[in-house]
């Protein structure tokens, strides 16, 4: 199998080589490096390539670090030339996290290709305008996807997040697809409004399990629920289509941090364990979700989890536990 391995800018190339050494310990794939981000763009006059494009296309799955200001100019437009619709942000606590809810594991999927976010956006006089998109096909593919993916995972409830009662033909066209594909599914479905539903996340976030919705309320939702566990600094994301998949961090390039050695890798070795998944190596995958909770766990930690050690050394620990299992 062939993978592009981009690392991007700042913290990218230090937790991309962490992910590396992790996957050279447990599977036999073609790495093949690429440049995109901010770097790319003075060397090249292009953010991302063409080149790096093109073997995205032909690559079995992208796993991507971090891009600085040129982040829309890479990961946003490999979602849309590898049409990658559905954005996937597991939201986990982990043994020796602190965070609000420790056990909590919800699943949000964001519709990745429409809504406000096609930036269909105008100006007349004083004022500006943007326009939202919502299709029954997209609303279908991604209504599908999340009963689907609750049925492979043996997850027991899907909730859908609009606001229909003010949106009424764009969410209520979301809405109303996804009361329809669930019937075909024996898995709960349930819905709230976007607003009631932030606030049951805060308050009570043990009654979701899968949440499927819209690209704009996704996006923030995803990290909502991020915050519930520990952060964006340990959050993995996947973003799957027909054909492609790219897997990313959500963490950005961090420059502050950035060549000091200590960006904690968390988030890039789950995002990892992800794709691993997602292209069969399903045991693979478990073993590295493993061996970096029990890492964490034992008190063997970067500096932002309160720790001491650098990154090349907390990825040793973790092949370490890995070698153990």
């Amino acid at each position: 199998m062939r993978i592009a391995v981009i690392p991007g800018d700042g913290i990218g190339k230090e937790v991309m080589a962490s992910a590396v050494e992790v996957l050279n310990e447990l599977v036999d794939l073609k790495l093949e490096f690429y440049e995109a981000g901010d770097e790319a763009l003075q060397k090249y006059g292009k953010a991302l390539p063409d080149e790096t494009l093109e073997a995205c296309k032909k690559s079995d799955a992208v796993l991507f670090g971090a891009a600085g200001e040129t982040a829309a100019d890479v990961i946003v437009k490999l979602r849309q030339e590898l049409d990658t619709f559905a954005n996937v942000r597991p939201a986990k606590a982990l043994k020796g996290v602190k965070c609000l809810y420790p056990g909590l594991d919800v699943v949000v999927i964001r519709e990745n290709t429409e809504c406000l976010y096609k930036g269909w956006e105008f100006k007349e006089k004083n004022s500006a305008f943007a326009i939202r998109l919502i299709t029954e096909t997209a609303s279908e593919r991604i209504a599908r996807f999340a009963f689907e993916f609750a049925k492979r995972e043996g997850r027991k409830k899907v909730t859908a997040l609009h606001k229909a009662n003010v949106l009424k033909l764009t969410c209520g066209l979301f809405r109303d697809v996804c009361r329809r594909v669930a019937k075909e599914y024996k898995i709960a479905f349930n819905e709230y409004y976007i607003d009631a539903g932030c606030m049951f996340l805060v308050m009570d976030p043990f009654r979701f399990d899968v949440i499927v919705t819209t690209n704009l309320f996704g996006d923030i939702v995803s990290d909502l629920a991020a915050g519930l566990v520990g952060g964006l600094g340990i959050a993995p994301s996947a973003n799957i289509g027909e054909k492609h998949a790219i897997f990313e961090p959500v963490h950005g390039a961090a420059f502050d941090i950035a060549g000091k050695g200590i960006a904690n890798p968390t988030a890039m070795l789950l995002t990892t364990a992800m794709m691993l998944k997602h292209l069969g190596f399903k045991e693979e995958a478990e073993k590295i979700e493993f061996a970096v909770e029990e890492t964490i766990a034992s008190g063997k930690t970067t500096p932002d989890l309160g720790g001491k050690l650098k990154t090349s050394e907390f990825t040793r620990e973790v092949v370490k536990k890995l070698k153990e299992i």
